[in-house]
Formats: C-alpha cells, structure tokens, sequence
C-alpha cells in the first residue's frame, strides 16, 4: 500500500487538534499504514501547532489565505500517492481508513466520505444543524458533491482538477468535489461509522456568525462554476422572502395586520418545505420544528449574506479548518 498524506489546515484549534491527531493515528494503525500528517496553520494564536507537532504532525505556516490554499499547500508540500482531507475539529472512528480503502480495491469508488455527526454535548441548535445533512438509506451511496470534513482520494484525481480554488472564502469543497464528478470520478458517502464534528457552535452567536460566513459562497461558487439553476436557486430564494417580509412590513404599518400576517405565512413556507425534506427520514415532530425555525433564520441570512459578499466581506474572515 501506498503512503497516505492528511492534510489538516487549521486556526486556533487547541481544543481538538490532539483528538483529531490521535484518532488520526489510530485509524492508520488499525489499517496498517504508513500515513505522514500535515497541519496547516493559518497564522494561530493558540497552542495547537506546538500539540499538533507533539504528535508527530508536520506543521507548516500559512496565515492569512483562504482554506483552499491551505488544502492545497499541504498537498503540494505531501508525498503520498493518497490523499486525505481532514478538518482539526473531526474525530474519525478507528476503521476509518480500513474501512474506505476496502471500497476503493473493490471498485466501489474513485472518492470517499463518512457522514458527519455532531456529539451529544451540542446545543440543540447545532445538533439539529448537523444531524439534517445525515443520510438515510443504503448505507454506501453516490453523490455529485462532498464536504470535507473528511475525504480520501488517490492523489491523481486532485492532479486532475487543480486542486482546491484558492480564491473562494468558503464552499471551496463543495466546488471541488463538482468539479472531482465532473472529471468522472465517483463520489460515495459511508453512512456508517460516522466522523464526529466537534467544533459545533456552543452558542446562537456563533451559530449566526458561522453560517453567515457559510452562506456567502453562492456568488463565489456561480462565478467559478458558471450560470446554474442548482446553484442560483438557494440565493434567489432567500432574496424573495427578504421581498416577503419588506412587503409583509409595508402591510403591517398600513394597518392591514392580516394580509401582513398571510403574506409572512407564505414566506415561511419555504423553510418548512426544506425541514420537511431532510427530517421526514428521522420520523420526529420535534426535529421538524427545530429545522423549520433554523432554515427560516438560515434563509435570511443566506440574503444578507449575498448583499455582504458584494462588498467581499467574506475576505475579512480567517480560513478555517
């Protein structure tokens, strides 16, 4: 078996950077590899590149850019003909190598990922955040984009697509992995065993601050990826129900409450409509409110987002791993 390379970028992630690195070395233990370790700093004011080197990473130094570019250094400074992409934040369980290595020698995929759990000390909003985008079904399946958490790869398919695109703030996985499928490779989730995110937000202001930030992709990925209804769907969406709610306003101060009432209804529907989609599987009525309540919020800030981008706030906000 080939050296693996995993590649971690990182920022201020003394919590979890010790926890992510020996999970890291059970894993490869387990699967009886040779794996080197790379953490990319992004300019930290912390402790983790001392612990992340404590454990034998290799730490290398690139503050102020973008996620992608710290992906990418770290993968161009490598050695492995594989890839793996981690967050400093994920705990991988110790079959996690074995386990998608395994797929990979049986044909079953070019590209691979475990789902992505969140630990039951989160708060509910975040809890219910990350449990929305676990999957139900077959426990091995296709997609046409990944997040990065987690991903592994041959190094070939990063070659073949450039790497990541280090001018995007965020959603440089998301464009990455459409660009992967759009090369030909086959994505695939596990659905289980799960890594497990432990850099939820542990408050409501950090929840809004992430997923603002989060949130001003969509005009990156539509320059970088061209014209698509997929990805203009989301941002147009969220500027009509901020129309809604300016039009629901106007109402209300007019004097007109129940047509002010109907029209906010309307605008609500939309965010139903999406907890609806992705909590239906999990068969609970709470986990449906909490959804609703949460996309309604995410869809305004997907609209303020879209204003802030405009104005490349985005690039005020160090890279994250």
């Amino acid at each position: 078996m080939s050296l693996i390379s995993i590649v971690i970028p990182m920022f201020n992630e003394a919590r979890h950077i010790a926890r992510t690195l020996q999970a890291v070395q059970l894993a490869a233990a387990n699967a009886g590899l040779d794996c080197e370790v790379l953490v990319v700093d992004n300019g930290s004011s912390d402790a983790g590149p001392a612990i992340a080197a404590s454990f034998g990473a290799r730490v290398l130094s690139l503050p102020k850019m973008a996620i992608g570019a710290l992906r990418n250094y770290g993968a161009r400074a490598s050695n492995g003909q594989w890839l793996a992409f981690l967050d400093a934040d994920i705990e991988v369980p110790s079959d996690w190598l074995s386990r998608l290595l395994d797929l990979q020698r049986r044909g079953e995929g070019d590209v691979f990922a475990l789902d992505c759990d969140t630990p039951r000390q989160a708060p509910w909003f975040a809890y219910a955040w990350q449990r929305r985008t676990l999957r139900a079904g077959q426990t091995l399946q296709d997609s046409s984009w990944l997040p990065t958490p987690n991903l592994l790869m041959q190094r070939q398919w990063f070659d073949r697509v450039g790497g990541f695109d280090e001018r995007l703030r965020t959603g440089e996985d998301k464009d990455f992995t459409l660009r992967l499928h759009q090369a030909g490779a086959r994505l695939r989730v596990l659905r289980q065993p799960v890594v497990l995110h432990w850099g939820f937000e542990g408050s409501w202001a950090e929840w809004l601050g992430k997923e603002l930030w989060r949130q001003g992709s969509h005009l990156q990925l539509l320059r970088s990826n061209g014209l698509s209804l997929r990805l203009l769907r989301f941002p147009l969406l969220s500027l009509a129900i901020w129309l809604f709610d300016a039009l629901a306003l106007a109402l209300l101060v007019a004097g007109n409450a129940r047509a002010a009432l109907l029209l906010a209804l309307v605008g609500a529907l939309p965010a139903l409509v999406l907890s609806l989609r992705q909590s239906l599987k999990h068969r609970d009525p709470l986990f449906v409110l909490q959804l609703w309540g949460l996309h309604w919020v995410r869809l305004h800030l997907a609209g303020a987002a879209c204003v802030l981008s405009l104005f490349n706030w985005n690039a005020r906000r160090p890279a994250r791993g």
